[in-house]
């Protein structure tokens, strides 16, 4: 069968399932826009090309599937890149289909010409620029495979617009070609053996659970082993709605503002069991004080993790999904836990998370305690960057797995509106709430349009403390106070720019609004916008200072972090 390639896009993505595609057209991919209304898609139009990228991210990532946008040539292809940069990251399967000139205009420095196959290779898993649409099923059957296989991420497939337009003979192939690619999901049995042999000797374990557990759905096997042989579990911020937040076994979040004892933990125990994490910075301090006195066992499945950031004595190269089935199976009688869970138990009492203030001032953390009473941490999660991120990590018990939706290893600001459209259309029927603050809601509020003529059942929690916020905490801290282009104070007024989108919105101002508004959201049929009015002066802690050990965990802020000095605007 004859059919031109823009057909045979379409014809690709319906073969691998494709229900929703993200996108904004333009001049080069328009022959792929002229025949998308024939197949059943449902085309959602961004107001941004970035925004479509952080759709397709949380759209993957929400659905356990592949995350689909569309982008012309030039800017239109340019401006993926940051959301590209952030599903590489984070490990978020994407394909990003991008027009490009027509073949003979390729270097020529033709109007909208952008090298994009060249911009993306450091921040894309793989990407093809395809010559002939003959090429267009195999390379589209091949990005999808790439996208979803091993570790998940970004795949881009460039198309010149002479090749959408021109006819060939179009197959599709039930399997994709790519020899040289076959990544390790099953694990060695001799680690799995050693590993094993590690558990049970030892008697200060710790599991540090990552988004790999998420990714391949291990979320039952990771209770059943730490419960099995007792022994607490700590998630990285993507980890974060792979265990049960109210369990006995569960310490919160490691690192930079994580709990404070969780760090003890990690830093004190003798073995540590990391599955599906990375040992980045933020989560570990400093790499050569971390977990010194530990035995270090470490499962993932990109190899080229392991050992990066923190040796591993036994590395284990697999999905983590048969990896901790496999050790299960495995491990026999282990030690007695018993004065461990006690010393941890002594550290929950003496430096648990700060309390909400009660000096009238509206916090972050009034904000979510009423958010969970709301929804019983029964909804998706999706923030944005800065402050309230880390607030929403430390207070907010995630009971379902795969609900925390968030900005990890970029650190993208404006990450939260997108990513909450796209969670959305992956699971349309669970409660969603879109909380960002008021710095990064900026950075892609023109998404509020999507919302809107969408009619999404999206509720946005605007933390606005008029600053950013994170910024500025570290500009108090380390900088002497010397609050630079720091100052969001003045427009816009959130509430009528949701008006403006016909969202309904409100603010509140005061801890005892919180729940009343909360409770109104929810009832909104659609969207709706709360706009809290954060205290400027609320710092995140505990803190981990940048490049000291997790030992050094600072719980409380007291004078000699902060003098109480009110900011100063400039």
């Amino acid at each position: 069968m004859k059919i031109n390639g823009a057909r045979m896009v379409c014809e690709s993505l319906a073969a691998e399932g494709v229900r929703v595609v993200f996108g904004l057209p333009g001049g080069a991919i328009m022959p792929l826009y002229d025949v998308l209304p024939e197949f059943p898609f449902r085309h959602i139009l961004v107001r941004h090309e970035q925004g479509a990228a952080h759709m397709a991210d949380a759209y993957g990532r929400a659905s356990g599937d592949v995350g689909v946008c569309l982008a012309t040539s030039g800017p239109g292809a340019t401006n993926l890149v940051t959301g590209l940069c952030n599903a590489m990251m984070d490990c978020a399967p994407l394909v990003a289909i991008t027009a490009n000139v027509t073949s003979s205009s390729i270097g020529s420095d033709a109007f909208q010409e952008a090298d994009i196959t060249g911009i993306t290779i450091p921040v894309t898993k793989h990407n093809f620029l395809v010559r002939h649409p003959k090429e267009i099923g195999p390379t589209i059957k091949d990005a999808f495979h790439l996208a979803r296989t091993g570790r998940p991420g970004p795949v881009l497939v460039d198309i010149p617009k002479d090749v959408l337009q021109l006819e060939a003979e179009y197959t599709y192939p039930a399997k994709p070609n790519l020899p040289g690619y076959n990544p390790t999901t099953q694990p060695n049995a001799l680690q799995v053996r050693k590993a094993a042999r590690l558990i049970e000797e030892a008697s200060r374990p710790v599991i540090i659970a990552g988004h790999g557990v998420i990714i391949s759905q291990a979320w039952d096997e990771l209770r059943e082993l730490a419960e099995k042989h007792h022994i607490p579990v700590i998630n990285t911020l993507l980890g974060l709605s792979g265990f049960p937040g109210d369990h006995q076994l569960f310490l919160g979040m490691p690192g930079m503002h994580g709990t404070a004892y969780a760090c003890y933990a990690s830093d004190q125990a003798d073995l540590i069991i990391g599955v599906g994490n990375r040992f980045d910075d933020r989560a570990t301090g400093k790499f050569s004080a971390f977990a010194s006195r530990a035995k270090v066992i470490h499962i993932d499945i990109d190899p080229g993790d392991i050992g990066k950031n923190v040796a591993a004595d036994v590395p284990i190269v697999a999905d983590c999904k048969p990896a901790l089935q496999a050790l299960i199976r495995e491990i026999g009688q282990c030690a007695d836990h018993s004065g461990w869970l006690t010393q941890i138990d002594q550290w929950k009492e003496q430096f648990p998370l700060p309390k909400a203030p009660e000096d009238g001032s509206l916090s972050h953390r009034h904000v979510i305690d009423e958010l969970w009473q709301a929804t019983q941490g029964r909804a998706m999660i999706v923030t944005d960057v800065g402050q309230h991120q880390m607030f929403m990590a430390q207070e907010f018990p995630f009971l379902v797995p795969n609900s925390h939706f968030s900005s990890g290893g970029l650190g993208t600001m404006g990450f939260a509106l997108p990513a909450a459209i796209g969670a959305h259309f992956a699971r349309p029927d669970e409660p969603i709430w879109c909380c960002a603050g008021d710095g990064g809601f900026q950075m892609t509020s023109q998404e509020l349009a999507v919302v809107s003529k969408y009619q999404l059942p999206i509720k946005i929690a605007l933390f606005n403390n008029q600053y950013l916020g994170m910024v500025r905490q570290w500009q108090e801290l380390f900088y002497n106070r010397n609050y630079v282009e720091v100052d969001l104070s003045g427009p816009p007024d959130f509430v009528k720019l949701a008006d403006a989108y016909s969202i309904p919105a409100w603010r509140v101002d005061r801890p005892d609004e919180v729940s009343a508004a909360i409770q109104r959201a929810i009832a909104e049929p659609g969207p709706a916008l709360i706009d809290f009015r954060i205290d400027p002066t609320e710092n995140v802690f505990p803190m981990v200072l940048t490049g000291t050990p997790l030992a050094d965990v600072i719980p409380y802020e007291t004078k000699a972090t902060n003098d109480a000095s009110q900011p100063v605007r400039r």
